[in-house]
């Protein structure tokens, strides 16, 4: 499991499929964030877990990023 997480190449491909998909008309998790930007209202579990979701593997990325940098 270690392996996975540390693995930057997945993860960029993790970004690039599931952190944006779907592509049109805008990736999906750039809306949420608008949405959230906006005040949240309305959001409910579902859009809360969606976050998660497709943010999970940006956050997986920054960690990686700021692993390499720490040294």
């Amino acid at each position: 499991m270690n392996d996975l997480i540390n693995n930057w190449k997945l993860i960029i491909l993790l970004c690039l499929t599931l952190g944006l998909a779907p592509f049109f008309p805008e990736p999906h998790i750039w809306g949420k964030l608008k949405w959230i930007a906006g005040g949240a209202k309305g959001m409910v579990f579902k859009d809360w877990f969606d976050v998660l979701l497709h943010g999970t593997p940006f956050l997986l990325l920054i960690r990686i990023v700021f692993l390499k940098i720490k040294g």
